[in-house]
């Protein structure tokens, strides 16, 4: 195989790694009103900035699409370096691998290696079953990471889909949680509920954005659409520093200190 040949067929794998799933398997996440991982980071960080890691990365057995269920990269938020992954719900649900929790992993250390954010965008069923305790230690190591980070750099987590199971624990050890009007989290089901209490629940009802922002306090900003989630993302990273070796931004403001703010009577 000649040099060029090479390339179209290093061009052509990249090409099917970014359509995750497949086409049908996008078109279905677009009619649930959801976003595709890689649309997620275009809106999320600043043009042309997304740089991809392990794009042609396959599971072990080769039994799923190219770059498996998470997207994972660096790119940057106004001009500042952030360390990404996204879940991708077209391939198997976004459930963890291992070969997909390896690739968040990398990105987490390099990420505390290089002083920056961490931000991980939530949209998938959990632990892959078919690999049993496999999948369940890479969410140990990632668990791992999430400890060690804090204090040291930002962790952002935005849940945009299912999150059960092994995928809560690590959105709760982070700094901030951002939930959509898509989104849930639970440790389990409601049919597992059902069957072990005989309540009756539904997804919203036990993990959805509402109940987790007004009674369990786990999430802390509640945004219904996803453009609109992502801006404010944006917006919280403006508001600290990229790491606990940095000092906080200052920016010049024209708002008084002393002026009344009459909404805050009621």
């Amino acid at each position: 195989m000649s040099t060029r040949e090479k390339l179209d067929q290093l061009s052509y794998l990249k090409t099917q790694a970014e359509l995750g799933g497949g086409q049908p398997r996008i078109d279905v996440q677009h009619e649930a009103g959801k976003l595709t991982a890689r649309e997620r980071l275009d809106l999320l960080l600043d043009d042309g900035s997304f740089e991809e890691i392990d794009k042609l990365v396959t599971h072990k057995n080769g039994e799923t699409s190219l770059a498996e269920s998470v997207v994972v990269g660096f790119g940057k938020i106004d001009g500042r370096l952030v360390y990404i992954y996204a879940q991708d719900f077209t391939v198997s649900g976004g459930s963890l691998s291992e070969a997909s929790g390896k690739k968040i992993i990398k990105v987490m250390d390099l990420a505390v290696k290089n002083g920056s954010p961490i931000i991980g965008i939530n949209d998938g069923g959990g632990a892959r079953v078919q690999e049993g305790v496999d999948s369940l230690a890479t969410y140990g190591e990632i668990f791992k990471r999430n400890v060690n980070a804090s204090g040291v750099v930002p962790q952002i987590s935005v849940v945009m889909g299912p999150c059960a199971g092994g995928a809560v624990y690590s959105p709760i050890l982070t700094d901030f949680i951002f939930m959509t009007d898509k989104a849930y989290m639970y440790i389990t089901g409601p049919d597992v509920v059902q069957t072990v209490t005989g309540e009756q629940v539904t997804h919203e009802s036990l993990g959805g954005a509402a109940i987790h922002s007004v009674r369990s306090g786990v999430c802390h900003f509640e945004i219904k659409g996803e453009k609109e989630c992502l801006e404010e993302v944006r917006k919280l990273l403006s508001f600290f520093p990229s790491n606990n070796m940095e000092t906080v931004q200052v920016f010049e403001t024209t708002d008084q200190p002393d002026r009344s703010v009459e909404d805050l009577v009621n």
